[in-house]
């Protein structure tokens, strides 16, 4: 079956639409969905439901009811995401593709990742099947974050923070409890719920002593970790972090010069330290987002606070996402802290472009999601 351009566009839309209600659950594997359909209509829909579960192309062909078996051979697969060829935690889509005798597969953008980055679509093609990438945009969006870490090693970041009208995220003293209103801060808990890490720096748990849980929504996809930046292992043993931490994981990023006694009070609570062979702060942030991607998957995580991790994390070019809740209320203060520290840019010219992607009130507050285009 041949499809128009205009048939193949809607159809990967749908794919895409499927693939989407995998968000949270898939990672660290990317969302992908799939159709399957001929000239009388579509034949079955699938999508990847969660990690280790099957991929969208079987979890289709799974639906194929049986009396449809037999409009196999004349159909067509539109899939987002070009289907894997190797033995992962489930076996090769293509070798399912092939049993199924499906001869016309569109494919919305080729996988990156190294043990399939266009293998999938050679195999295919090997074995007779027309095979079309499409390489769409809105399919590198589904999977920016996925995308982010095998083609750059690092998760995607999104960093959060709410603030007064007059851009502070406390009064002159430290005041700081709520800025936001009670339905951003639910809202943030929604945002945690679909992240694999939760990163604050040393003196935003010494000052706020957070949780840094997910709260108040039932069955959260992830438990995402949480990551206290501390050079030198002063996080309070008392701290909830540290007495919750047998709890919810928790990980302590310190540099090689840390103290040892500090380490070992904190590890008895169930604390997990991890030192970075960087020489200074610069250096922990990226080493710790690398050691993120590589040992836990991360895919997805949120910073945040304070001030200084958020600049650093500019600085470096290193914020893909801005999730920024501005409150109902003005401070005022010279010395009141704001959202970014940091050394911070000399020239406007040389800051990066800013996408507001929305704009939605939350009570008296308002909440911008932005992208940072580097």
């Amino acid at each position: 079956m041949s499809l128009s351009p205009e048939i193949a566009r809607e159809t990967m839309k749908r794919a895409i639409a499927l693939a989407s209600r995998g968000v949270g659950h898939a990672e660290p594997n990317p969302m992908v969905g799939c159709v399957i359909l001929d000239s009388a209509g579509i034949i079955a829909e699938g999508y990847h439901r969660r990690c280790g579960g099957p991929h969208a192309e079987r979890d289709a062909l799974a639906n194929v009811a049986d009396a449809d078996r037999g409009r196999l051979a004349d159909s067509t697969m539109v899939v987002t995401l070009e289907p894997c060829c190797h033995h992962g935690r489930t076996p090769p889509c293509t070798d399912a593709i092939l049993e199924a005798g499906i001869r016309r597969v569109v494919v919305g953008m080729l996988d990156p990742y190294e043990e399939v980055a266009g293998r999938g679509v050679k195999l295919l093609r090997e074995h007779g099947v027309r095979v079309e990438v499409l390489n769409r945009d809105d399919v590198r969006e589904l999977n920016h974050a996925y995308l982010t870490r095998v083609t750059k090693q690092r998760p995607w970041v999104i960093a959060k923070w709410a603030m007064t009208l007059d851009g502070k995220i406390a009064t002159r003293l430290g005041d700081s409890q709520w800025i936001s209103s009670a339905a951003s801060r639910q809202w943030v808990h929604q945002l945690r719920s679909r992240m694999d890490a939760i990163v604050v720096g040393r003196r935003t748990a010494e000052l706020d002593d957070p949780s840094l849980t997910v709260r108040g929504i039932d069955n959260p996809p992830r438990t995402p970790v949480r990551v206290v930046v501390d050079s030198q292992l002063r996080l309070s043993p008392t701290s909830k972090l540290a007495q919750t931490a047998r709890v919810t994981p928790t990980v302590l990023w310190c540099g090689s010069d840390a103290s040892n006694a500090s380490q070992q009070r904190l590890e008895d609570l169930g604390v997990v330290v991890r030192r970075s062979d960087a020489d200074d702060s610069n250096g922990r942030l990226p080493a710790l987002l690398r050691w993120l991607a590589k040992e836990r998957q991360a895919t997805n995580i949120l910073v945040e606070g304070g001030g200084q991790i958020l600049g650093s994390l500019l600085d470096q070019k290193l914020i893909d996402q801005c999730e920024v809740f501005v409150g109902a209320k003005i401070v005022g203060g010279a010395n009141a802290a704001t959202p970014v520290a940091g050394l911070g840019f000399e020239r406007l010219k040389d800051t990066p472009g800013v996408e507001i992607r929305e704009v939605e009130q939350l009570e008296a507050d308002i909440r911008l999601s932005c992208r940072l285009n580097w």
